[in-house]
């Protein structure tokens, strides 16, 4: 009896002898955790121009959440869906919640789109939408901040027209301008909706 209870005991600090040695060689095996902290680099102050031509600062908008989404008023598709869908989503807040946010279009084309042309253009998707323009150098400088990237092509029949590839992502910035969390095109107005509530 005293035997058998004697090899239990014994087999028990082999089979635990065994199993620590078996981990400790696993975990030296593999690669250390990375933990990370800190805030992401997207947004930052930017000058741009307004409807009436007047200049437009990021500070202009503290207090409220902005909603930032960057395109060009030619754009066939992508533009006017996600502009829609960002309409839609802050339809889906209740009042209070939706006058908390801007929602804020600059266009990556600001050859066509003068501060006039984007203002009426975004009127179609609201009153409470602003369009931002400026010259080509404010607008590449806003987008770096972003990390927004954009591309002209032009168009293969000689008319001089020409596309805009640009990068589409709805950026949430907080009240004092520091970035939230982005959106990615696609996104269905009512997850938009459920996204935005999570912050406000």
């Amino acid at each position: 009896m005293r035997r058998s209870i004697l090899l239990i005991i014994v087999g028990g600090f082999l089979l635990g002898a065994i199993l620590g040695a078996g981990f400790l060689i696993l975990n030296t095996n593999m690669p250390p955790r990375v933990e990370t902290s800190g805030k992401a680099l997207i947004g930052g102050p930017f000058t741009l121009l307004g409807k009436d031509g007047s200049t437009v600062t990021d500070k202009v908008f503290r207090g409220k959440y902005m909603l930032v989404f960057f395109g060009y008023t030619h754009c066939p598709d992508i533009c006017p869906a996600e502009l829609q869908v960002m309409a839609a989503a802050l339809d889906g807040l209740d009042k209070k919640e939706a006058d908390k946010v801007i929602p804020i279009f600059i266009t990556v084309d600001p050859e066509r789109d003068t501060p006039r042309v984007v203002a009426d253009y975004v009127m179609n998707f609201g009153p409470r939408f602003v369009g931002l323009s400026g010259t080509p150098e404010e607008i590449a400088k806003a987008a770096k901040a972003y990390r927004v990237t954009y591309d002209k092509h032009p168009a293969d029949d000689g008319s001089g027209n020409y596309s805009v590839d640009h990068s589409a992502i709805a950026y949430l910035m907080g009240p004092d301008g520091q970035f939230i969390t982005h959106i990615p095109y696609g996104t269905p107005a009512p997850k938009m909706t459920e996204i935005l509530r999570r912050y406000l």
